[in-house]
């Protein structure tokens, strides 16, 4: 019997997302890349590639301008395989970490949309920008005619 304290059972999903939050909080770098990969096992898909973006979040804002932020995006990136969202945050920090530790980054990298690409290619501001914009095309299978 439940007393009027009790509020309604938290469900199984947020209860899961809360202990992978917490395991990977806590996994050593060496055990992370198994931890992550078990994690998108999860029956539910969106919860857990939510746990790992967080995750990622947290990680690479501690790693953002240590020398072993490269060799963990490599890891990472193949744990996460071909989840677009997960690639996506981790070529973000990739940008960012390449900014603060002032490394040469062309923003046109980080684009794949074949929409933005083109607008670059037509309206870029700078002749680098364009010519950047125009190859990443041709590198999708993109023609600019």
């Amino acid at each position: 019997m439940s007393s009027p304290t009790d509020g309604p059972a938290e469900p199984d999903e947020r209860r899961r997302y809360g202990c992978h939050l917490r395991a990977l909080a806590a996994v050593g770098a060496d055990d992370e890349p198994t931890l992550v990969n078990e994690i998108l096992q999860d029956p539910d898909e969106e919860m857990a590639l939510a746990a790992v973006a967080r995750h990622i979040d947290d990680r690479a804002r501690l790693l953002l301008t240590d020398e072993r932020f490269p060799g963990w995006v490599h890891t990472m990136t193949g744990v996460i395989g071909e989840r677009d969202f997960l690639t996506r945050r981790l070529t973000e920090w990739t940008l960012l970490a390449a900014i603060a530790q002032d490394e040469p980054w062309v923003a046109v990298e980080v684009l794949t949309s074949p929409d933005a690409l083109a607008a670059l290619v037509s309206q870029g501001r700078t002749r680098r920008v364009r010519a950047a914009a125009s190859q990443r095309l041709r590198q999708q299978g993109h023609q600019r005619g």
